[in-house]
């Protein structure tokens, strides 16, 4: 019985796969999808909502074509319970990312946040940069 990678995609590299479609996040999180189980929790997802409703990023795409983005997100996710808190990143907002691929089982977490990069491995899951993740995995 084969079972399929599981992938944590953070914040950061959704918005700028969102923003930027030609980018190298961009290709990290179709790879995800094509390749494996991309997971979510509802923390990650709030965020990802928040971040998408800033009026900041107007210039770059409309606010109902980001939320078009996070609703495929939403529908194309394992959306896991997290199930054990975390409280071992210097910025305590990225703890969500570590939560969500313990409780997941994830095989890798994909993020250019060094906060989370720095911890690569964390209790056996791979930390990459999205270049590393569409090279390696």
């Amino acid at each position: 019985m084969t079972s399929d990678p599981r992938f944590v995609l953070d914040t950061g590299v959704l918005v700028s796969a969102v923003l930027l479609p030609q980018s190298v996040p961009r290709q990290a999180v179709d790879f995800a999808f094509s390749h494996g189980i991309v997971l979510a929790s509802s923390d990650t997802i709030g965020e990802l909502d928040e971040v998408l409703r800033r009026p900041k990023f107007n210039r770059y795409l409309r606010e109902e074509e980001r939320l078009l983005f996070l609703t495929a997100f939403i529908r194309n996710v394992e959306v896991v319970d997290i199930t054990e808190r975390i409280t071992e990143c210097r910025d305590p907002k990225d703890d969500r990312f570590l939560e969500l691929a313990v409780t997941g089982n994830a095989t890798c977490i994909v993020s250019g946040d060094r906060d989370l990069l720095v911890l690569n491995p964390f209790r056996g899951v791979g930390i990459l940069k999205p270049q590393e993740f569409i090279t390696v995995v």
